[in-house]
């Protein structure tokens, strides 16, 4: 399964720029290709012009545009089967159901457990 991951474009959207730097390590280290976006907007323009991307790490809590409002975008735009994973500190009773209530495809919460991140990535890239 390894094959057909490895050069996936793989979106992050998150405006800390500390969780980008370590989400994207995480994934050149296992041979896929990051693209980052510091905003939802940013990553709303980067999923309409960039077809090569499959799949989506976004963060729930951004300042322009949450991540909840971005998903909902993603899922009325022409790339609306495209995985979205929701990305988030938020860990509380529900906060999981109201990610995918949104759109999106699975929740990740932070920190980030590489090898589920890399399980759900495997799962969802196909």
């Amino acid at each position: 399964m390894k094959e057909v991951i490895d050069n996936s474009t793989v979106l992050i959207i998150d405006d800390d720029q500390r969780n980008i730097f370590a989400l994207k390590a995480v994934l050149k280290s296992r041979s896929l290709n990051p693209l980052c976006a510091s905003s939802a907007a940013e990553g709303l323009a980067l999923i309409n012009s960039e077809p090569a991307i499959k799949m989506v790490l976004i963060d729930m809590m951004m300042p322009d545009m949450d991540g909840y409002e971005a998903i909902r975008e993603i899922r009325r735009s022409g790339r609306n089967l495209l995985p979205v994973v929701a990305v988030t500190a938020q860990a509380m009773v529900g906060d999981r159901d109201k990610c995918l209530a949104a759109g999106a495809d699975a929740y990740l919460s932070k920190p980030i457990d590489v090898d589920q991140l890399m399980e759900v990535i495997t799962r969802m890239i196909k």
